[in-house]
Parts: structure tokens; C-alpha cells; sequence
């Protein structure tokens, strides 16, 4: 797997983010994550599959929230088809308390998560990523063992209504996947709250 450094222009020196981060085309490394059911959760654990649709969201974020339904809904859709949610809460919940362990075991179970909902604890799966903002999605395709990243952004073209999508991009990169083609579109700007580092 390569990594290129990337220079950080214009990013505060405070926000502890990897000089490096995950592109298209990138090998992401496997990692291990506490679920809210109690077990550890590996992206190892998915190479059954045909990919896995990371999403970086959280309990606080009113846009994370707005989002819900349609990431319950990605994952309805798209598991039985071989690319299912693993969804990563990457929240500090010393700054945000809303976003604890706890919190997030209630959230799941309230809204019936059909998917694993895991705490990345240290944040370093999120700066590995380079995720900076909740929801964000890095959807991952599945070769041959390895997890490559075909697409990073935003879920859809519509953060405030669901109905007035007109471009459901990990949706359609997912079904251009299953055609043995390029998503359409491999990255678009991820709109949502920043997450909350560690000071």
C-alpha cells in the first residue's frame, strides 16, 4: 500500500490530522473497533463481501442526524447486494457528551441500527481516513481481500431533504461498482459538523 504525503494548506495546526490521508484508489488498512453490542469489529471481517460503505457520523450532528434514515437505508439496500454500512462514531465525548459510548448504545438501539455503529476511541481510524466532518462516506470496494477506496463525500446532493435528491452519489457509485464500472463521480465535498478532536 502507497501513501503519498500531502502538504496542508490552510488547515489549523491544532486539528491533529495524519499529513497523509486515504485517496481513491488507496489501500486502507484493516482496523479493529468496538461495537455497541460488546464485540470488536474488524474491517478484516468483511471480505465476504463485495465492499463496505464507511460512514464517519455521530449522535450530535444535526446534519448526522438529518442523515440517519438515509444511511439505515443504504445499508437495506445495498448489504444484501455485498456492500453494507460500518458506521464509525469518531467524536471526542469529552467535548461532546452526547457522543459517549453509552450515548451511542442508546442511540442504536432506538433506532434499530441494522448495522455495526463502532467508537474509534483514539480518532486514529478517522486521521488515518482523513475524515474531517460527520456524515462522511469513504466507500470502499472489496479486491481480492484488499479494501480499495473507489469513492469519498458526501452521501447524497441534499442535506436538508431527502426528497429533493437529485444525485444520490454513493448510491450510484455502488451500482456502477456492480457493473464492473467506475463510479461516476469518485469525490465530492462532505457537508456536515467538524468532528470533535481530542485537545
Amino acid at each position: 500500500m502507497k501513501r503519498w504525503l500531502r502538504m496542508a494548506v490552510g488547515v489549523i495546526s491544532c486539528v491533529p490530522v495524519a499529513a497523509w490521508a486515504y485517496s481513491v484508489g488507496d489501500t486502507v488498512a484493516n482496523f479493529y473497533l468496538p461495537n455497541v453490542d460488546g464485540r470488536e469489529v474488524a474491517l478484516a471481517d468483511y471480505t465476504s463481501g463485495k465492499g463496505v460503505i464507511v460512514v464517519f457520523t455521530c449522535n450530535s450532528c444535526p446534519y448526522a442526524k438529518a442523515y440517519e434514515e438515509r444511511i439505515i437505508e443504504l445499508h437495506r439496500t445495498f448489504a444484501p447486494k455485498g456492500f453494507p454500512v460500518l458506521a464509525i462514531q469518531p467524536n471526542d465525548p469529552e467535548r461532546s457528551p452526547e457522543d459517549s459510548f453509552e450515548k451511542m448504545q442508546q442511540r442504536a438501539q432506538e433506532k434499530g441500527y441494522p448495522f455495526a455503529y463502532v467508537w474509534d476511541r483514539s480518532q486514529e481510524v478517522a486521521r488515518a481516513f482523513g475524515a474531517r466532518r460527520t456524515p462522511q462516506v469513504y466507500l470502499l470496494r472489496n479486491a481480492g481481500g484488499r479494501f480499495v477506496v473507489e469513492y469519498i463525500g458526501a452521501i447524497d446532493d441534499n442535506t436538508r431533504d431527502a426528497a429533493a435528491v437529485t444525485r444520490r452519489y454513493v448510491a450510484e457509485a455502488i451500482e456502477a461498482l456492480l457493473q464492473g464500472e467506475k463510479p461516476p463521480v469518485r469525490e465530492t465535498r462532505a457537508i456536515g459538523c467538524t468532528i470533535k478532536w481530542r485537545r
